[in-house]
C-alpha cells in the first residue's frame, strides 16, 4: 500500500486525535496539583482522596467494556464526540463544585470519557491512518506524553493567579477543540482515509470491511487493505457482514496473543499505578530523602518514557522491535528495583530512578500492538476494550495489594519483591506479543474463518 502524505484528505483527523490524546492525559493530572487550594475551600478526607485516586483505572476498565458496544450503536466517530463533550463537561462541573461528593462525581464523569477516549485512539489511527501507523501513534503516544507533564507545571501557578476552579476547568477547552474536527467530519459524511463513508448492505445493515490482503515475506510484513471502489464509496476488503461483538469477544478470550498483549498492558498500567501511588513514600522510607526530592524522583520517573513515545512506534511497526523492546524496558525496571533492595544510596537514587523509569515503554509499546495486531478498525475496537480492561483491572488492584503487603510485613522489601515478580512473569507475554501475526491470524491458524 503507497503511503499519502500524512494531512493529504486527513486533516481533521490529524487535529482530532492529537486533541483528543492531549485531553485524555490532562484531565487526569490537572487535579492532584491543587488538592491544597481546593482543601482550603472545603474538607477533602483520605477516604475521597483514595476514592479518586481509584476512579481512573476503574472507570477505564469499566467503560472499556461498554465502548464497543455504544461504538457498534453509534459509530467511532460518534462516540469520540460523545467521550469529549464528557470529558469537557466533568472538567467544567469539577470546577464548580462546592463539597467533596460534587468532587468525586464531576472526576467519575471525566474517566467516563477518559475510558472511551483510551479504547477509542488505537482504532481510530488505525482506521485513518493504515499507511502511516508508525507515524501516528508516534504523535498520538507523544502528546499524551506531553500532555502528562504540562498541567503539574501549570496548575499551582494558574491556580494561584486565578483560583483552583479555574485551573482545573482551563483544560476543557482542549477536550472542546477537540470535538470540532469530529464533527466536521461527520457533517460531510465522509470517511477521511476512504472517502465517503462506506455504503450500506441490502437491508440497512452496514457493510464492514472483514480482511485485506496480507503481503506474505515482504519487510514490514503489514496487512494491507484491498480497495474495494463503486461509484458512490470506497471501502477496504471484500464485503461481508460482520459477526456480533459478543461472538467476537467471545473469540478474542480463546487467543493466546489476545491474553499476551492484556498481560503486556496490564504490566504497563501496574507499574505507572503503583508507581504514582507508592513510589515517593518507598523513596521517604527506604532512603531516607525528603518529600521535595521524593517528587522530583517520581517527576523523573514519569519524564523517563518520554523519549520512547517518540521511537517505539516507529521501531515497531518499521522494524518489528518487539521483543528486544519488551526486555530492554522489563530488564531495566528489574534493575532499577534491585538497586533499591540491594543498594539504597541517596547517590544512586537517581540511577535507580532512570532504570525503574524505563518501565514506561511498555505503554506505547501496547498502544501500538493494538493497533497492529488487528486487521479491521473493527476489530481493533474490540482488542483495544478488552487488552485494556484487562489491564486497568490490575491496575486497580494492585497499588491496594502493595499497600496491603506493606503494613502486614512493615517495610518494603517484599512489595519491591512483587513489583520484580512482576516484571518477570510479563517476560513471556511480550515474547508471544512480538509474534509478527493479527488477532485474526491466530483464530483462523486454531479454527475457521474469521
Amino acid at each position: 500500500m503507497t503511503a499519502k502524505p500524512l494531512w493529504q484528505g486527513r486533516a481533521l483527523a490529524v487535529l482530532g486525535i492529537l486533541l483528543c490524546a492531549f485531553s485524555l492525559r490532562s484531565a487526569v493530572a490537572s487535579l492532584s496539583p491543587v488538592v491544597d487550594h481546593i482543601a482550603s475551600d472545603f474538607p477533602l478526607s483520605s477516604a475521597v482522596l483514595g476514592l479518586i485516586g481509584t476512579l481512573p483505572p476503574v472507570c477505564f476498565a469499566v467503560f472499556g467494556l461498554l465502548t464497543p458496544l455504544l461504538e457498534r450503536r453509534l459509530g467511532i466517530e460518534r462516540l469520540t464526540v460523545i467521550a469529549l463533550v464528557a470529558i469537557a463537561t466533568g472538567l467544567v462541573l469539577r470546577g464548580l463544585v462546592a463539597e467533596s461528593v460534587g468532587l468525586v462525581l464531576a472526576t467519575a464523569v471525566i474517566f467516563a470519557g477518559v475510558g472511551m477516549g483510551n479504547i477509542l485512539m488505537p482504532p481510530l489511527v488505525k482506521k485513518y491512518f493504515p499507511d502511516r501507523i508508525g507515524l501516528m501513534m508516534t504523535l498520538y503516544t507523544t502528546a499524551m506524553a506531553f500532555s502528562t507533564f504540562v498541567p503539574p507545571l501549570v496548575a499551582v501557578p494558574v491556580a494561584d493567579a486565578a483560583g483552583w476552579r479555574f485551573s482545573l476547568a482551563m483544560w476543557a477547552v482542549f477536550a472542546l477543540a477537540g470535538v470540532l474536527p469530529w464533527l466536521g467530519m461527520l457533517v460531510k459524511g465522509r470517511d477521511a482515509s476512504t472517502g465517503p463513508r462506506a455504503a450500506e448492505a441490502p437491508g440497512g445493515a452496514e457493510r464492514r470491511p472483514e480482511r485485506g490482503v496480507g503481503i506474505e515475506g515482504s519487510p514490514r510484513n503489514e496487512w494491507v487493505p484491498e480497495p474495494v471502489e463503486g461509484p458512490d464509496f470506497a471501502i477496504t476488503g471484500p464485503i461481508a457482514t460482520s459477526p456480533t461483538n459478543r461472538r467476537l469477544f467471545a473469540r478474542l478470550a480463546r487467543i493466546p496473543l489476545v491474553w499476551a498483549l492484556s498481560a503486556a498492558f496490564g504490566t504497563s498500567s501496574i507499574m505507572a499505578y503503583v508507581s504514582f501511588a507508592w513510589l515517593p513514600v518507598i523513596m521517604i522510607d527506604v532512603v531516607g530523602v525528603d518529600a521535595a526530592t521524593a517528587g522530583l524522583l517520581l517527576s523523573l520517573f514519569a519524564f523517563v518514557g518520554l523519549p520512547s513515545s517518540l521511537l517505539i512506534p516507529v521501531l515497531v511497526v518499521r522494524f518489528h522491535a518487539t521483543r528486544p523492546l519488551f526486555l530492554f524496558a522489563a530488564l531495566g525496571g528489574l534493575t532499577g528495583i534491585l538497586g533499591l533492595l540491594l543498594a539504597p544510596l541517596p547517590g544512586l537514587l537517581w540511577l535507580w530512578t532512570v532504570l525503574f523509569g524505563l518501565v514506561g515503554m511498555l505503554f506505547p509499546l501496547a498502544l501500538v500492538l493494538i493497533s497492529i495486531r488487528s486487521r479491521s478498525s473493527e476489530s481493533a475496537v474490540l482488542l483495544s476494550s478488552f487488552v485494556q480492561s484487562v489491564g486497568y483491572t490490575l491496575a486497580a488492584i494492585f497499588p491496594v495489594l502493595i499497600g496491603l503487603l506493606h503494613e502486614a510485613t512493615g517495610g518494603w522489601t517484599a512489595p519491591l519483591i512483587v513489583i520484580g515478580a512482576v516484571l518477570i512473569a510479563s517476560i513471556p507475554a511480550g515474547m508471544i506479543a512480538g509474534r509478527r501475526r493479527t488477532v485474526e491470524d491466530e483464530w483462523e491458524a486454531r479454527h475457521s474463518a474469521w
